[in-house]
């Protein structure tokens, strides 16, 4: 096994105590992709035995809520193991969740620079034409953002930043302690936006789900997109 693989598989297998650990349930698989600075960790199968009673029950905010309030307080944890494990400097930390598919994604960002030159795209796609709908849908959800950049990870995870995409009220919002109300309303209806835009047509591919979290201080957004897996992929 590569040393990445081995790094990969390491990776996989804390996440998977950490949240049985804390959840008291862990996912039935994890998938780790590191394209530096960002490392994507993808797991399924993730549904804790009182969540699923509170779903039952239709409370699915206050499982999310209680998700992200226990993620914002391991992240520290998360940190330091990445660090342990593959010396990876974590800087920020977001995370994402599908409870109707019982799925889940959390991206660290390394304090490593950018190197755009490392993100080779599928000669088929126009990246161009990708990005505008994603500024299209943006526009609609908020307003244009100053800049967005998309990187292609590998053949299932594409990822995009976005900076300057907050308006007014939002910041207003967040600024009376309402971040976590804000994320729980921007997130469905900044997917259903997204995926009216139809951007398979310029991948080429189906995208199975899309995960979007923010650094509201910064003014960052961060999507990313699965894809179908190709044939002979099994992430």
């Amino acid at each position: 096994m590569s040393k990445e693989k081995t790094i990969q598989s390491e990776i996989g297998g804390y996440i998977s105590t950490l949240l049985r650990k804390h959840f008291g349930k862990g996912p039935t698989s994890v998938f780790v992709t590191v394209k530096k600075p960002y490392i994507v960790i993808h797991f399924r199968g993730f549904v804790a035995p009182m969540e699923a009673v509170l779903l039952k029950q239709k409370e699915w905010k206050r499982v999310l809520k209680t998700r992200d309030l226990l993620i914002n307080e391991l992240k520290e944890d998360i940190a330091k193991n990445l660090w342990r494990i593959a010396e990876m400097d974590i800087q920020e930390f977001y995370a994402d969740w599908n409870l109707e598919l019982e799925t889940g994604l959390l991206v660290g960002v390394l304090k490593d620079e950018t190197d755009e030159d490392n993100f080779h795209w599928p000669d088929h796609i126009d990246k161009e034409a990708f990005e505008q709908k994603i500024e299209d849908a943006s526009e609609r959800a908020e307003k244009k953002p100053s800049s967005i950049k998309s990187y292609w990870l590998n053949d299932r995870p594409l990822l995009v930043k976005r900076t300057d995409i907050l308006v007014g009220i939002e910041n207003a919002l967040i600024a009376e302690g309402y971040a976590e109300i804000l994320k729980l309303a921007k997130r469905p209806l900044e997917r259903r936006l997204l995926l009216e835009t139809q951007p398979e047509k310029e991948l080429g591919r189906q995208i199975t789900e899309v995960f979007l979290d923010w650094n509201f201080s910064e003014d960052i957004g961060y999507i990313v997109f699965m894809l179908e897996p190709l044939n002979n992929t099994t992430n």
